[in-house]
Parts: C-alpha cells; structure tokens; sequence
C-alpha cells in the first residue's frame, strides 16, 4: 500500500479560517494542487458563496482565498492509502496543530471538509483550543452524493 503525504498548508498571518480536509486525492496529488480533482465541488462552493466565477488557474484560486482570508490545509499529514476514498486511509499521522494555531493566532474558525476529517481531529487532536470554534461541514468530494445546494447552504457558514 503506497505511503501519501498531505501539502504543506496554505496560510499567512491574516488567516482567520482555516478548512481543513482529511488527505488530498489521486489527481491532488499529481497536480500538486488542493481539490484537483474536477468534480470536487470545493472550489465551486466558495467561489459559488462569494458570487465570483471560478477561477480555472489555482494560483488565481489561491489569491481569492487569502482576499477572503482562508487557509487550507489537511488534517493528515501522512498515511497508507490506495486510491482516494477516506474509507481506505490506513496509518494516518495528523499533522501538528499546537504548533499551527500557535503559529497563526488569528484563525478563529476551522472547518471540516467532510466526517473523515473531523473524526481523525476529534480521535486523534482534540478541540482543547480555546479561542477556537470547530464545526463539520458535508464534504466536497464526489464521494459525497449530497446535492450541491444543499452543500452550498451548509458551507455558507465560513461567510459568516
């Protein structure tokens, strides 16, 4: 079973919410690239919440979250996985988020991207972060059959 590891996070100390997925997928990881794959709805959410269209080039991508000052960043740092699905992570190590939110003090809310995510930081960090709110939102991956605006109305939370 292949060894995967997360990116580095997309931060900066104007950061005040930070989403957080469980570990990038096949195509995320060929590319390099945060939610790759086309037909993971994330970029389409939040471009979708803020009435912009969706920028094709990730960089353009990148730019519009630190304007809307969101971090991205995976709650897995490494692990064995074939595939893509949560349902197949195996080994996971978290990465080191005493360290992170010490780093960053000026997020105030994290976000979910889906049950895996949220389940490895409740089992394996905690919510022991005062100052800090946590909250699960239906993950963006095509996975997850959930209709879009359903998703949407969920995720309108960050713009809150």
């Amino acid at each position: 079973m292949p060894v995967v590891r997360s990116f580095p996070p997309i931060v900066d100390s104007n950061s005040r919410i930070l989403i957080l997925g469980s570990m990038p997928g096949q195509e995320s990881l060929r590319k390099q690239q945060y939610y790759a794959h086309p037909r993971n709805q994330f970029w389409k959410i939040i471009f979708t919440l803020f009435r912009e269209p969706i920028e094709e080039s990730y960089s353009k991508r990148i730019a519009f979250l630190r304007t809307k000052r969101i971090a991205l960043w995976d709650v897995i740092n490494v692990c064995f996985r074939e595939g893509s699905l949560d349902s197949s992570i195996k080994e996971e190590k978290v990465n080191d988020f005493k360290v992170f939110f010490k780093q960053y003090p000026n997020i105030k809310y994290v976000y979910f991207n889906g049950v895996k995510a949220y389940e490895t930081f409740r089992k394996k960090i905690g919510f022991d972060f005062p100052g800090l709110t946590f909250k699960k939102l239906p993950s963006t991956s095509p996975a997850n059959a959930v209709k879009f605006e359903i998703k949407l109305r969920e995720w309108a939370e960050i713009k809150r």
